[in-house]
């Protein structure tokens, strides 16, 4: 049997997302980047209400264990009119196991052959060297579209290391 699978994620499974998303943090912490948001900060709401709107439509899918419970997640949006990968997250005991992989194989098949946004880290392994290896390309901020550039502008307001988050494209 498989370790794990991917499906539609349910409303009922938002507190996986901030339980999964948290423990993730900790490879951040250990890289040197503490992300120390409160819970009620307003980036931490705008993220979690991202995540049940993702949710809602249909944009969001959970890789889970044989029992069901969510080990991973991806949500997915629109933004300036193109496929927007805004997040994946897997719990730390389920990395380098293919299922941040197959989340992202999963999101890329959802573009359905259109280009694929993100934003990230540049420098970090798991992030921006990661992504380039699945094809996607930095792209200069002077060729994002407006809500692009918006997302990076609050990303680098409230989290550490503000100059290495870059937009990232997968044609």
């Amino acid at each position: 049997m498989a370790e794990f699978s991917l499906r539609a994620a349910r409303p009922d499974e938002l507190h996986n997302f901030v339980a999964i998303d948290d423990a993730a943090g900790e490879l951040f912490a250990a890289a040197g980047l503490v992300i120390a948001l409160e819970e009620g900060h307003p980036f931490v709401l705008a993220e979690s209400l991202r995540w049940a709107s993702a949710i809602e439509q249909g944009l969001a899918h959970v890789a889970v264990d044989c029992q069901n419970i969510p080990i991973g997640f991806v949500t997915l949006s629109i933004v300036d009119g193109e496929p927007y990968l805004d997040q994946i997250a897997v719990l730390p005991s389920y990395m380098r196991r293919g299922v941040g992989t197959s989340l992202l194989n999963y999101a890329i098949s959802w573009s359905a052959g259109r280009s694929l946004w993100l934003t990230t880290y540049a420098h970090l392994p798991w992030n921006g060297p990661y992504y380039e290896r699945h094809g996607f390309v930095v792209i200069n901020e002077s060729e994002c579209g407006p809500e692009i550039c918006a997302i990076l502008r609050a990303q680098r307001e409230v989290l550490p290391d503000p100059d290495q988050r870059v937009a990232m494209l997968r044609r």
